[in-house]
């Protein structure tokens, strides 16, 4: 069994964003070598989530503003975490959206429904940030 790790950074300007890593993983599993397999990819942050969806632009509109009633940012004194710090909601939009995705790989390739794409989700940016891609199989 193979085995190929790689460490994609990114760093948002903003506080949220969205950015479709899709690409980023299939050129991780080509360098890979892997055929058939498995890939994981992980936000190595707290802050922020991987997840696979449409990458249609008003889904993300509609995510980001829904992550917000569920967890606003302000008021930052709203939230027991926020002693020195001010994302306590990026804490919780990350546990909502999830940390990790873990994918198939058939004949090279990620084994996806039509309009599934991986997405890194940034909740707490403007800062260097990585995701871990993890590749196995034969």
């Amino acid at each position: 069994m193979k085995s190929h790790r790689k460490e994609l950074w990114f760093e948002v300007p903003t506080r949220r964003g969205f950015i479709n890593i899709t690409s980023d993983v299939q050129r991780t599993i080509d360098e890979s070598g892997v055929k058939e397999g498995l890939v994981l990819v992980n936000a190595m942050h707290i802050t922020a989530s991987v997840f696979i969806n449409d990458d249609e632009p008003g889904l993300h509109q509609d995510y980001d503003e829904w992550l917000e009633r569920l967890a606003p940012h302000e008021p930052v004194d709203g939230y027991r975490h926020n002693v020195g710090e001010d994302n306590a909601d990026a804490h919780m939009k990350r546990q909502i959206m999830g940390r990790e995705v873990v994918c198939a790989i058939t004949e090279g390739r990620l084994d996806f429904g039509t309009w599934e794409r991986i997405f890194y989700g940034e909740f707490d940016g403007r800062r260097k940030k990585r995701v871990l891609v993890k590749v196995i199989g034969e």
